[in-house]
């Protein structure tokens, strides 16, 4: 069977899915449940015939939607949007160091920006890592803020936003990375002891090196780990001893926050680590192979603008 072509740059990415069957090529590659051919999502028979005009197929037994596209049971399901821009923009997030915001989505492929800012979080969604186990060797483990810089907003509303000092009023988000290897980062409620060694404890295996800065709440990891620590006071760096592997990483997520998407609700901050986290993992890829891995997340997923918004609590992922 004759390799299927691959994209190697936005140009040509653009150009090669702009014609629809490439675009059905290219995904039903990526469908692990598909290598035999498309399955009926409803009865889940294989006797199923392609309507070429609708770009779409249809099931032989007699049932209820017998119709299903390429998009049945991904992030892209029920989408009006054409796939040339759903490929499109996920090239686009996956590839640019610090995002791409919905309002440039929207330019670009020529959609209104609720619709690209609702697009852009499904494939937030797909980004979501798939940890396979826990992380070892050398552990770097930190923490920090994310919220409103009080010297950038106006006189009335720093009144009425900052309340106290530090990181009062702001979002906690903690980060665990395995040197030469993935970082894994999230939202925590406080940086209490219980909080933050909960998580290490769920994510490292014991025995490991953990560096982290002289915050209390790390007073304890001694015992199933071996444990050093950097005081920022004196020195950034003391041997092996350090957190930089980490400070990368928040350097890089806060450009995005403060440069590309300006304002983020805490709501939905989970989504935006979630992404660049995405980026930092697969660095070492080219920008093909990157969206090569993207697009295979896709599949099992599912978002739809209620849950998005919060006016349901029903589960992002398809059984």
């Amino acid at each position: 069977m004759e390799a299927l072509y691959e994209p190697q740059t936005l140009q040509e990415a653009i150009v090669y899915f702009s014609a629809p069957g490439n675009c059905l090529d290219y995904l039903m590659a990526r469908r692990p449940e598909w290598k035999d051919g498309p399955i009926c999502p409803q009865c889940g028979s294989s006797n199923v015939g392609f309507l070429k005009n609708q770009l779409r197929w249809q099931c032989s037994n007699r049932h209820p939607r017998r119709q299903f596209s390429i998009k049945v049971g991904t992030i892209m399901e029920d989408s009006p949007i054409g796939l040339d821009k759903w490929l499109a923009a996920t090239w686009m997030i996956l590839n640019c160091k610090n995002g791409i915001s919905s309002c440039e989505i929207a330019r670009a492929l020529g959609i209104t920006q609720k619709t690209a800012w609702f697009l852009l979080h499904r494939i937030r969604l797909a980004q979501q890592g798939q940890h396979g186990g826990k992380l070892g060797g050398e552990i770097e483990v930190d923490e920090t803020f994310i919220g409103g810089k009080s010297r950038n907003m106006h006189k009335s509303k720093r009144e009425r936003v900052i309340t106290g000092t530090g990181g009062k009023d702001k979002v906690v988000v903690m980060g665990i990375l395995e040197r030469g290897g993935e970082v894994r980062a999230m939202v925590v409620d406080n940086r209490r002891k219980k909080q933050l060694q909960t998580n290490i404890r769920e994510h490292v295996e014991a025995g490991a090196a953990i560096f982290s800065d002289e915050l209390k709440s790390y007073d304890g990891l001694e015992t199933d780990y071996q444990h050093a620590v950097i005081n920022h006071a004196v020195e950034y760096v003391n041997g092996n001893v350090h957190t930089n592997g980490m400070e990368n990483f928040w350097s890089l997520l806060k450009r995005g926050l403060h440069g590309t998407y300006i304002s983020v609700e805490p709501f939905h901050l989970f989504r935006y680590i979630d992404e660049q986290a995405f980026r930092f993992n697969n660095r070492h890829m080219t920008d093909a192979e990157r969206f090569d891995r993207g697009v295979r997340e896709i599949i099992g997923k599912r978002l739809t603008y209620a849950e998005l918004t919060g006016k349901t609590s029903e589960p992002e992922t398809i059984n």
